[in-house]
């Protein structure tokens, strides 16, 4: 990649943006060298202003910026990096060097996951889980059925409010579903990931 060092007597600005979330982390400037290793390693490294030198974000705290892709801007001064933190990026303990939290709520549903698979783990008893899990798996199907009609209902002649009640409603029955057959809702996301890909047949 051809970019215009000298503009900035030898430093470039690295725009840093979670791959995933699209929230932009943190901005840093590379010089050459400092652009190469990242290219090399993989892993985003700056050239620190204060301290002189290079320095590969991460490499005291673990950090790290793992490089998904680069791209210059128009003028060929400046690098948006798209990347996948792990842990927090600020020195200060935030997600960003915005104080943001780079979290989006379709996120929670792997929490959900999580939490529903330690409740199929530990079946505590009280939990409405747990109850789910020992009806038995004809039970769990009949509910996730049930949640789909209310939230057709709902749909066809329903409140907006009613139907995302609803749909959240069948959207964790399914988790429960799920799990109980030793499955995630990744899962679901991998199955439509691969029909999105153009040479995807139906089955």
């Amino acid at each position: 990649m051809d970019l215009d060092f000298e503009k900035m007597n030898g430093l470039i600005p690295a725009i840093i943006q979670d791959h995933r979330t699209n929230k932009v982390l943190m901005l840093g400037f590379m010089n050459q060298e400092a652009y190469q290793k990242s290219i090399e390693t993989g892993k985003v490294t700056f050239f620190s202003r204060t301290k002189k030198r290079l320095w590969t974000k991460g490499e005291e705290s673990g950090n790290y910026l793992s490089i998904v892709s680069v791209k210059a801007d128009c003028d060929k001064d400046t690098l948006l990096i798209k990347a996948i933190p792990t842990g927090p990026v600020c020195h200060t303990g935030t997600d960003t060097c915005w104080g943001e939290e780079n979290k989006e709520d379709i996120m929670f549903l792997k929490e959900l996951q999580d939490f529903i698979d330690k409740r199929h783990e530990e079946m505590p008893q009280g939990s409405y889980t747990t109850s789910l899990f020992e009806s038995g798996i004809n039970k769990m199907a009949q509910k996730v059925g049930e949640e789909a009609v209310e939230t057709v209902i709902e749909a066809c002649n329903g409140t907006d409010e009613r139907l995302i009640y609803e749909g959240a409603d069948l959207i964790y029955h399914m988790i429960v579903l799920l799990t109980s057959k030793g499955y995630r809702i990744e899962d679901l996301a991998r199955e439509l990931k691969e029909r999105h890909n153009i040479t995807w047949k139906k089955h």
